[in-house]
Protein backbone atom coordinates (compact mmCIF):
# COMPACT_ATOMS: atom_id res chain seq x y z
CA UNK A 1 0.00 0.00 0.00
CA UNK A 2 1.62 3.13 -1.16
CA UNK A 3 -0.58 5.55 0.23
CA UNK A 4 -3.63 5.74 3.13
CA UNK A 5 -6.80 8.39 3.34
CA UNK A 6 -8.04 8.51 6.84
CA UNK A 7 -11.76 10.11 5.99
CA UNK A 8 -13.71 11.76 8.14
CA UNK A 9 -17.43 10.77 7.42
CA UNK A 10 -19.75 12.94 10.12
CA UNK A 11 -21.83 11.75 12.60
CA UNK A 12 -23.82 9.74 10.77
CA UNK A 13 -25.70 11.66 7.30
CA UNK A 14 -24.81 10.86 4.76
CA UNK A 15 -25.44 14.03 3.65
CA UNK A 16 -22.27 15.53 5.79
CA UNK A 17 -19.83 13.62 4.10
CA UNK A 18 -17.68 17.04 2.65
CA UNK A 19 -17.10 17.53 -1.31
CA UNK A 20 -13.06 16.60 -0.04
CA UNK A 21 -13.86 13.39 1.65
CA UNK A 22 -15.81 12.19 -1.45
CA UNK A 23 -12.78 13.38 -3.48
CA UNK A 24 -10.80 11.42 -1.76
CA UNK A 25 -12.87 8.19 -1.58
CA UNK A 26 -13.01 7.98 -5.20
CA UNK A 27 -9.12 7.20 -4.94
CA UNK A 28 -9.39 4.80 -2.63
CA UNK A 29 -9.23 0.66 -3.81
CA UNK A 30 -9.50 -0.88 -0.71
CA UNK A 31 -11.48 0.25 2.45
CA UNK A 32 -10.34 -1.50 6.06
CA UNK A 33 -13.45 -1.36 8.16
CA UNK A 34 -12.77 -2.52 11.86
CA UNK A 35 -15.94 -4.14 12.97
CA UNK A 36 -18.01 -4.48 16.08
CA UNK A 37 -19.74 -7.32 16.03
CA UNK A 38 -23.18 -8.31 15.08
CA UNK A 39 -24.47 -5.73 16.89
CA UNK A 40 -23.39 -2.70 15.11
CA UNK A 41 -23.73 -3.92 12.17
CA UNK A 42 -25.90 -1.05 10.93
CA UNK A 43 -22.35 1.05 11.56
CA UNK A 44 -21.35 -0.59 8.89
CA UNK A 45 -24.06 -0.73 6.91
CA UNK A 46 -24.23 3.01 6.73
CA UNK A 47 -20.79 3.24 5.51
CA UNK A 48 -21.69 0.85 2.70
CA UNK A 49 -23.92 3.19 1.99
CA UNK A 50 -22.20 6.14 1.72
CA UNK A 51 -19.49 3.98 -0.57
CA UNK A 52 -22.31 2.98 -2.71
CA UNK A 53 -23.73 6.87 -3.40
CA UNK A 54 -20.61 8.02 -3.91
CA UNK A 55 -17.48 5.96 -5.19
CA UNK A 56 -17.55 5.70 -9.04
CA UNK A 57 -15.02 2.69 -9.70
CA UNK A 58 -15.40 -0.47 -8.22
CA UNK A 59 -13.56 -0.79 -4.70
CA UNK A 60 -13.01 -3.69 -1.87
CA UNK A 61 -14.03 -4.10 1.52
CA UNK A 62 -11.15 -5.62 3.75
CA UNK A 63 -12.62 -6.59 7.33
CA UNK A 64 -10.56 -6.10 10.47
CA UNK A 65 -12.64 -7.95 13.84
CA UNK A 66 -12.32 -5.23 16.69
CA UNK A 67 -10.07 -7.04 19.28
CA UNK A 68 -12.20 -7.05 22.93
CA UNK A 69 -11.31 -5.37 25.99
CA UNK A 70 -12.30 -4.34 29.46
CA UNK A 71 -15.01 -1.63 29.49
CA UNK A 72 -14.75 -0.66 33.19
CA UNK A 73 -11.02 -1.47 33.95
CA UNK A 74 -9.33 -0.44 36.84
CA UNK A 75 -6.56 0.58 34.67
CA UNK A 76 -8.20 2.40 31.89
CA UNK A 77 -4.97 4.22 30.20
CA UNK A 78 -2.76 0.81 30.23
CA UNK A 79 -6.20 -1.47 28.88
CA UNK A 80 -6.22 1.40 26.19
CA UNK A 81 -2.74 1.55 25.44
CA UNK A 82 -3.04 -2.69 24.89
CA UNK A 83 -6.05 -2.23 22.96
CA UNK A 84 -4.56 -0.17 20.24
CA UNK A 85 -1.54 -2.26 20.25
CA UNK A 86 -3.35 -5.30 19.36
CA UNK A 87 -5.93 -3.20 16.84
CA UNK A 88 -2.42 -1.93 15.17
CA UNK A 89 -1.10 -5.51 14.60
CA UNK A 90 -4.63 -5.93 12.75
CA UNK A 91 -4.15 -2.87 10.82
CA UNK A 92 -0.56 -3.84 10.04
CA UNK A 93 -1.07 -7.63 8.56
CA UNK A 94 -4.05 -5.95 6.38
CA UNK A 95 -2.23 -3.20 5.13
CA UNK A 96 0.46 -5.40 3.84
CA UNK A 97 -1.83 -7.36 1.85
CA UNK A 98 -3.14 -4.62 -0.21
CA UNK A 99 -1.45 -2.90 -3.33
CA UNK A 100 -2.09 0.70 -4.18
CA UNK A 101 -4.45 3.33 -2.24
CA UNK A 102 -6.16 2.31 1.30
CA UNK A 103 -8.71 4.19 2.76
CA UNK A 104 -10.52 3.81 6.20
CA UNK A 105 -13.81 6.10 7.06
CA UNK A 106 -13.68 7.43 10.61
CA UNK A 107 -17.33 8.27 12.49
CA UNK A 108 -17.27 12.15 13.00
CA UNK A 109 -13.67 13.53 13.20
CA UNK A 110 -10.48 11.65 13.32
CA UNK A 111 -8.94 14.14 15.52
CA UNK A 112 -11.55 13.83 18.28
CA UNK A 113 -11.54 11.03 19.99
CA UNK A 114 -11.35 8.64 17.71
CA UNK A 115 -7.80 6.22 18.07
CA UNK A 116 -7.36 5.38 14.27
CA UNK A 117 -3.98 8.07 13.30
CA UNK A 118 -2.46 6.75 16.79
CA UNK A 119 -2.74 3.10 15.61
CA UNK A 120 -1.60 4.43 12.15
CA UNK A 121 1.28 6.04 13.41
CA UNK A 122 1.84 2.78 15.50
CA UNK A 123 2.16 0.78 12.39
CA UNK A 124 4.89 3.20 10.78
CA UNK A 125 6.76 3.11 14.04
CA UNK A 126 7.15 -0.76 13.59
CA UNK A 127 8.69 -0.27 10.37
CA UNK A 128 7.62 -3.61 8.85
CA UNK A 129 5.21 -1.56 6.36
CA UNK A 130 5.94 1.85 4.92
CA UNK A 131 3.39 4.69 3.35
CA UNK A 132 2.51 7.85 2.86
CA UNK A 133 -0.93 9.17 4.76
CA UNK A 134 -3.51 11.99 4.47
CA UNK A 135 -6.34 12.94 7.18
CA UNK A 136 -9.68 14.44 5.62
CA UNK A 137 -11.52 16.31 8.16
CA UNK A 138 -15.01 15.48 8.80
CA UNK A 139 -18.63 16.80 10.46
CA UNK A 140 -18.50 16.18 14.17
CA UNK A 141 -21.29 14.80 16.95
CA UNK A 142 -20.36 17.57 18.93
CA UNK A 143 -21.42 19.84 15.60
CA UNK A 144 -24.41 17.82 14.76
CA UNK A 145 -25.16 17.68 18.64
CA UNK A 146 -25.24 21.93 18.28
CA UNK A 147 -26.85 22.13 14.55
CA UNK A 148 -29.94 19.69 16.04
CA UNK A 149 -30.75 21.18 18.45
CA UNK A 150 -30.52 24.79 16.92
CA UNK A 151 -28.20 26.03 20.05
CA UNK A 152 -24.44 27.39 20.24
CA UNK A 153 -21.89 25.34 22.22
CA UNK A 154 -20.71 28.46 24.71
CA UNK A 155 -21.67 31.51 25.82
CA UNK A 156 -20.30 34.77 24.09
CA UNK A 157 -16.29 34.67 24.91
CA UNK A 158 -16.72 31.80 26.97
CA UNK A 159 -14.53 28.87 26.69
CA UNK A 160 -16.11 25.22 25.86
CA UNK A 161 -14.39 22.33 27.55
CA UNK A 162 -14.66 19.24 25.85
CA UNK A 163 -14.09 15.93 28.19
CA UNK A 164 -15.70 12.13 28.31
CA UNK A 165 -18.12 10.84 31.05
CA UNK A 166 -15.37 9.20 32.58
CA UNK A 167 -13.41 12.78 33.55
CA UNK A 168 -16.92 14.57 34.16
CA UNK A 169 -17.94 12.02 36.92
CA UNK A 170 -14.12 12.35 38.28
CA UNK A 171 -14.23 15.92 37.86
CA UNK A 172 -17.71 17.52 37.85
CA UNK A 173 -19.00 20.25 35.94
CA UNK A 174 -15.72 22.67 35.92
CA UNK A 175 -16.48 25.35 33.22
CA UNK A 176 -20.06 27.08 32.33
CA UNK A 177 -20.00 24.83 29.23
CA UNK A 178 -18.55 21.01 29.00
CA UNK A 179 -19.43 18.96 25.66
CA UNK A 180 -19.37 15.42 27.29
CA UNK A 181 -18.35 12.33 24.97
CA UNK A 182 -17.99 8.46 25.81
CA UNK A 183 -20.77 8.10 28.44
CA UNK A 184 -21.43 4.79 29.18
CA UNK A 185 -23.04 5.54 32.60
CA UNK A 186 -24.73 8.66 32.47
CA UNK A 187 -22.44 10.81 34.47
CA UNK A 188 -24.69 13.80 34.32
CA UNK A 189 -26.86 12.06 37.29
CA UNK A 190 -24.32 12.89 39.47
CA UNK A 191 -24.05 16.79 38.62
CA UNK A 192 -25.16 19.17 41.02
CA UNK A 193 -27.25 22.31 40.61
CA UNK A 194 -30.79 23.57 39.80
CA UNK A 195 -29.13 25.79 37.48
CA UNK A 196 -27.32 23.22 34.76
CA UNK A 197 -28.79 22.64 31.51
CA UNK A 198 -28.79 19.83 29.24
CA UNK A 199 -29.36 19.12 25.11
CA UNK A 200 -28.87 15.03 24.61
CA UNK A 201 -28.55 13.32 21.34
CA UNK A 202 -28.36 10.25 20.09
CA UNK A 203 -27.86 8.45 16.51
CA UNK A 204 -27.12 12.19 15.49
CA UNK A 205 -27.93 12.31 11.69
CA UNK A 206 -29.11 8.70 11.97
CA UNK A 207 -32.66 7.48 11.20
CA UNK A 208 -32.85 6.74 15.26
CA UNK A 209 -31.99 10.16 16.19
CA UNK A 210 -33.39 11.02 19.32
CA UNK A 211 -33.27 14.55 21.09
CA UNK A 212 -33.95 15.62 24.50
CA UNK A 213 -33.06 18.92 26.15
CA UNK A 214 -34.03 20.79 29.27
CA UNK A 215 -32.86 21.56 32.61
CA UNK A 216 -31.16 19.02 34.26
CA UNK A 217 -33.27 18.03 37.15
CA UNK A 218 -36.13 17.91 35.25
CA UNK A 219 -34.63 15.57 32.02
CA UNK A 220 -32.22 13.11 33.59
CA UNK A 221 -34.53 10.26 34.11
CA UNK A 222 -36.49 10.55 31.14
CA UNK A 223 -32.45 10.64 29.06
CA UNK A 224 -31.83 7.69 31.46
CA UNK A 225 -35.03 5.32 30.20
CA UNK A 226 -34.79 6.49 27.03
CA UNK A 227 -30.86 5.78 26.47
CA UNK A 228 -31.44 2.13 27.82
CA UNK A 229 -34.28 1.43 25.81
CA UNK A 230 -32.31 2.97 22.60
CA UNK A 231 -29.26 0.66 23.71
CA UNK A 232 -31.59 -2.80 24.49
CA UNK A 233 -32.99 -2.15 21.32
CA UNK A 234 -30.78 -1.87 19.03
CA UNK A 235 -28.05 -3.48 20.92
CA UNK A 236 -25.42 -0.31 20.95
CA UNK A 237 -25.45 3.53 21.45
CA UNK A 238 -23.78 6.81 20.58
CA UNK A 239 -24.71 9.52 22.27
CA UNK A 240 -23.12 12.92 22.94
CA UNK A 241 -24.49 15.69 25.15
CA UNK A 242 -23.89 19.93 26.04
CA UNK A 243 -23.79 20.82 29.58
CA UNK A 244 -24.63 24.35 30.64
CA UNK A 245 -24.59 26.03 34.18
CA UNK A 246 -26.42 29.44 34.36
CA UNK A 247 -28.31 29.29 31.19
Amino acid sequence: MRKLYVIGIGAGDPDQVTVQAVKAMRRVEAFFVIGKGEAAQELIDVRTAILDEHMDHPYRIVPIADPPRDRRPADYAGVVADWHDRRSALLESAFAEVDGVGGILVWGDPALYDSTLRMVERVLAHGKVTFDYEVIPGVTSAQALAARHRVVLHGIGEPLHITTGRRLREEGLATANALVMLDGDCAFTAIPGDDVHIWWGAYLGMPDETLIEGPLPAVRDEIVRRRAELRARKGWIMDSYLLRRGR
